[in-house]
């Protein structure tokens, strides 16, 4: 007697990524359950919109020029530059440097492929950052990468038109929205500044129905000025909880899946599908956006919550701008200091702490020393800055931010180290050239940038120096 078998219904296994469903459509769904994709749903796209809004910010400016005076900013297929480092009052984004001078646009690449003009820089050193709509970095342009002068094209995922003669290579962004972020090093001395100016000149970006083939100029000193709503105490909320629900469709519409999140995707979509037709599902969106703010997004501006311990209190994203599926480190640099580069461009590392694990504080006195030989070991240059607690400039009196490789007056001390002064209080007139400027009585972030960093830094070898605490501010 033979056995009978039993066939048992097997889930329908899809032909390709895109054939994956998620909960059928007009499914039951319980207010908990759709709080918790909600709440994963707000880390995932917090900084997708955060970006977006920030383009939607810059759409309708006339021209290429300066919001407030301050922050360059540009309609679609332009940049604006500033011809300076960028000013103490900006809001725009967080933990700005002074280190460079700064230009920006957003772009749509799909309607609008621009030209990006690359003028002949010498030994100094530049990059052009770009960003797409998951601010992750999609092109290999600067000193670093040997690229030469020239017109670079960068195109949206959707384009198709003809390169013209002339253009020197092609970059395609994943995403239709990009941000094109081109950046010049500019050191301390009135002379480098005048220097700069003639190059800076001759960045631009334009749309590719610009093209000539010929160098263009534009005099950046004389760029307008556009109104600015009022500045606030930190950064400008580019994310409003209350309608994060309402323009996460936008984002995931522009936005398609990386390979792996099409049930994702489909799982969000089922929610908001049912939060349309049920009134008490879409509270339970909005409310758990509002909780989600505050108690996801805002501790992740704290260094302390971002990246990887790196020894001595000091922590590091190894994965700046090429996230991936680390939404987490996304979400983390998009809430603390947004439009990292790529980490071979630029590696960034931070703290919170004294040796002590202490807050820091400007009621307190540090120091910084690294040791002979012992600066960040980069290519390109590094400094080391101090942001407020909304991690922004904090004012003094020398109107210095950071120091680095661009101050021209460290002093070195007599057995060879470097010793940086972080207090509220000059260290005394022998020792100012040193002295980065704390705020009196707030809290405040260390930041040490490492442009086009070597190995040790990459590999982990290198370790920052403790910042230790001197004594308490009477």
């Amino acid at each position: 007697m033979s056995a009978t078998e039993t066939v048992v219904p097997q889930t329908v296994q899809p032909k390709s990524a895109t054939d994956i469903s998620g909960t059928p459509q007009g499914t039951v769904m319980i207010r908990e359950y759709v709080e918790t994709v909600a709440r994963f749903a707000y880390i995932w796209g917090w900084p997708l919109v955060n970006n977006l809004n920030r383009a939607a910010a810059m759409a309708a400016v006339p021209e290429p020029g300066r919001l407030g005076g301050i922050v360059p900013v540009s309609p679609p297929g332009y940049v604006s530059m500033l011809t300076d480092y960028i000013d103490e009052k900006e809001r725009f984004v967080t933990c700005p440097n002074q280190d460079t001078v700064y230009g920006a646009g957003f772009q749509r690449l799909d309607s609008i492929p621009v030209i990006v003009q690359v003028p002949d820089f010498g030994d100094r050193f530049w990059l052009v950052g770009t960003a797409d709509a998951r601010t992750e970095s999609f092109c290999s342009m600067g000193k670093q990468y040997g690229t030469k002068p020239g017109f670079y094209l960068l195109v949206g995922p959707k384009w198709s038109g003809q390169i013209p003669s002339g253009v020197t290579a092609v970059y395609r962004s994943p995403t239709d929205l990009a941000a094109v972020l081109p950046r010049l090093f500019q050191d301390d001395a009135p002379e480098d500044k005048a220097a700069v100016q003639t190059l800076i000149s001759q960045m631009l970006v334009y749309p590719l129905s610009e093209f000539d083939g010929k160098i263009k100029t534009r005099d950046w000193r004389k760029s307008p000025s556009l109104p600015a709503p009022p500045a606030s105490g930190g950064e400008t909320k580019w994310v409003d909880p209350r309608k994060f629900f309402d323009q996460l469709p936008q984002v995931m519409k522009e936005v398609p899946p990386l390979p792996g999140e099409e049930s994702l995707y489909k799982t969000i979509q089922s929610v908001l599908d049912a939060a349309q037709k049920d009134a008490t599902l879409k509270d339970a969106l909005v409310q758990t956006g509002i909780a989600a703010e505050s108690k996801l997004l805002e501790p992740l501006l704290q260094f302390r919550n971002n990246g990887r311990p790196i020894g001595n209190g000091w922590t590091s994203p190894p994965n700046g701008a090429r996230w991936g599926f680390d939404y987490l480190s996304r979400a983390a640099t998009a809430r603390s200091n947004m439009y990292d580069n790529s980490p071979e461009e630029t590696r960034y590392i931070y703290t919170d702490f004294d040796s002590s694990g202490q807050r820091l504080n400007g009621a307190q006195t540090y120091t910084v020393t690294f040791k002979k030989g012992a600066t960040p070991p980069v290519n390109g240059f590094w400094s080391l800055t101090l942001y407020n607690q909304e991690h922004l400039f904090a004012p003094n009196r020398l109107n210095r931010y950071s120091l680095g490789t661009k101050s021209k007056s460290l002093k070195f001390d007599a057995d060879g180290s470097l010793t940086l002064y972080v207090q509220s209080d000059s260290p005394g007139a022998d020792k100012e050239s040193n002295w980065l400027p704390a705020p009196r009585g707030g809290d405040f972030s260390l930041y040490i940038r490492a442009y086009w960093p070597k190995a040790p830094i990459l590999e982990g070898s290198w370790t920052p120096p403790t910042v230790e605490r001197r004594q308490t501010v009477h």
